[in-house]
């Protein structure tokens, strides 16, 4: 079973800055959004909070991320908590290697920098 220390391995091997929310739960900044890792046994989870969801017109937003989820993602998907719209992933901690870890960082990364603009743009935010 992997611990605390192994996450912190990786981050260091990839030379990602990282700080901790809490014992459990790592930071790591991804063009100023932040990324959270959470340690919580069996699985590892990471999640970035990408914005509101709109309140009208949601429907192009929602059918955009679908596609995303079928056609962009391997690791990780689009949804809701509430009413913010989430990219999250979830690893089995048994088995959690450098490789799985770095596929996932590497995923949310391509997903900011690539798929954000344009989810924000269709949920009216033009901070994108």
């Amino acid at each position: 079973m992997r611990s605390n220390k192994d996450v912190e391995a990786y981050l260091l091997r990839m030379e990602k800055p990282w700080s901790e929310a809490d014992p459990s739960t790592y930071v790591v900044p991804i063009e100023n959004v932040p990324l959270a890792i959470k340690l919580a046994p069996p699985l590892v989870f990471a999640r970035v909070e990408i914005g509101d969801a709109p309140k009208q017109g949601r429907e192009a937003i929602f059918e955009y991320l679908l596609r995303l989820n079928a056609t962009a993602l391997v690791h990780g998907a689009y949804g809701l908590d509430g009413d913010r719209i989430v990219l999250s992933a979830a690893l089995e901690m048994e088995n959690l290697d450098y490789n799985e870890i770095e596929a996932v960082i590497a995923e949310f990364e391509l997903a900011i920098g690539q798929q954000v603009p344009k989810i924000r743009a269709l949920a009216g935010d033009n901070q994108a």
